[in-house]
């Protein structure tokens, strides 16, 4: 089954999120991923983009915890500027991990959006305890080679879930046009 593979939402970047939209949804909190995600691969500390909309995703009422499958030394490093909650060695996609994630947030699994740039860890871990899930595009192409190799099976399962969304869209136009017709229908009658 390729949808547990599929995010609920694709973005271009952490600043195409829709805020206000996944507030609507009751979303309360974000899991975040940091590599490729909030920053570059190789860099060690949160740039101002990366503090800014945290700090913007903590105006706007929604509890923050990064989940990284990183070592303890590089969260906490990233961490310092951020001051959120920070779990690292997570062994993400671990459904143990963003449970515990939403835990350290007071949050129920449905209340939390996990968001990352990586199909088989991020959403993957995200879908299998019912998160939303928001997969956005790498920050860099410059990956370790694990990663990379990853990238060509994530390529077929976006072009898949862009085939399904393309099909509902047609299905909703028709059904849009065809529910115009009806309408349309009882006014001459």
């Amino acid at each position: 089954m390729i949808e547990k593979y599929y995010p609920d939402l694709y973005c271009e970047s952490i600043r195409h999120i829709d805020l206000k939209m996944i507030k609507n949804k009751g979303i309360q909190g974000f899991i975040l991923d940091i590599d490729n995600t909030l920053v570059a691969m190789h860099s060690k500390d949160a740039d101002e983009n990366a503090i800014s909309w945290i700090a913007e995703l903590k105006k706007n009422g929604f509890k923050v915890c990064i989940l990284s499958n990183a070592a303890k030394k590089r969260v906490i490093r990233f961490n310092e500027k951020i001051q959120v909650t920070a779990i690292h060695r997570a062994y993400k996609p671990a459904a143990k991990a963003f449970l515990r994630a939403a835990h350290e947030m007071g949050l129920e699994p449905e209340k939390v959006a996990v968001v990352g740039d990586q199909i088989f860890t991020d959403i993957h871990g995200g879908n299998k305890v019912n998160m939303f899930t928001i997969l956005v595009k790498p920050i860099d192409k410059k990956e370790i080679l694990y990663v990379r190799l990853k990238r060509e099976p994530e390529k077929f399962i976006l072009r898949s879930f862009n085939r399904k969304l393309q099909n509902e869209i047609d299905r909703r136009k028709e059904w849009k046009k065809s529910s115009l017709r009806k309408e349309k229908s009882k006014l001459k009658k």
